[in-house]
């Protein structure tokens, strides 16, 4: 399996644990209904005296192992689960670490020894911009209207003028100077609301200029920094194009069908499509 199959197929750990056929939360829940059972009944029949002298006959006795052997059950699958969880976290980050190590490869004048820590996936830093965005939070279709998005979070001081002037920028047409300012911007406001965007454009500026591996490494990180966000579908999209231009046709062929995965009936799934068949994809 590629590098970059994992990578792709784990980022959204929440989905990972719907496959299942009860999530971590709910075998938690049903542990702890069963503990406070199982601990009642217990002291119950002590404190009768009825679990030394037998009066509480077999069926009680039987209804305590059968709920000791469910805790023990209950107990193990939510372990396995768990560390399931962990593993996917753990192998993800390393996947989203080497694409942009091979992408810092190919890009001229980049030391593949500068490239920052990769964030944990499912850690404090991916679930802040949920949760910093009530629109997002609540599932309102947000498309890709920024000012709706940008006025519901605070923003540091500068920061909205700062992403908008970048955005000037971008639509004069100096895509140099709006790929240096969205990347100043990123590094400026790390963890901002406007981040996504800000590397979304930061690689349409780039693509524009024929700095495609650049431009990949934009897109992968608008899309790694929030999946589920406006700008997930067309970041990925937009990766595999490029991934394709770098001549990486498999892993291109991998990212662009994982486009139609997690966004179907989109235009960007019907676009992933159409890219899919130009590179001969199977």
């Amino acid at each position: 399996m590629r590098w970059l199959v994992l990578c792709l197929a784990l980022l959204p750990l929440p989905a990972f644990a719907q496959d299942k056929a009860q999530t971590l939360a709910d075998l938690k829940a049903e542990l702890g209904q069963l503990s406070a059972q199982f601990n009642g009944l217990k002291a119950e029949l002590v404190q009768s005296g009825a679990a030394a002298t037998g009066a509480a006959g077999g069926d009680a006795l039987q209804r305590m192992d059968a709920m000791e052997a469910e805790l023990t059950r209950v107990t193990a699958k939510a372990e396995e689960i768990e560390l399931k969880l962990n593993r996917v976290i753990s192998d993800g980050t390393n996947r989203i670490g080497d694409i942009e190590f091979r992408l810092c490869e190919q890009t001229e004048g980049c030391d593949p020894s500068n490239i920052p820590e990769t964030p944990i996936l499912g850690g404090d830093t991916a679930a802040a911009p949920a949760a910093a965005d009530p629109a997002l939070a609540a599932g309102t279709d947000t498309g890709t209207d920024t000012a709706a998005a940008a006025d519901a979070p605070e923003l540091a001081m500068g920061e909205k003028n700062d992403f908008d002037r970048a955005k000037a920028v971008l639509g004069q047409g100096d895509f140099r100077a709006a790929a240096d300012l969205f990347a100043t911007f990123t590094q400026s406001y790390p963890g901002s609301p406007l981040s996504e965007e800000a590397n979304f454009n930061r690689g349409e500026a780039l693509t524009k200029l024929d700095d495609t591996a650049n431009a990949a490494r934009a897109y992968l990180e608008a899309f790694s920094g929030k999946p589920g966000g406006p700008f997930a579908a067309e970041s990925l999209l937009k990766l595999g194009q490029a991934l394709g231009a770098l001549g990486q046709v498999p892993d291109a062929c991998v990212t662009l069908a994982e486009v139609g995965n997690r966004f179907p009936g989109t235009i960007h799934a019907t676009n992933a499509q159409v890219s899919m068949q130009g590179l001969g994809c199977p």
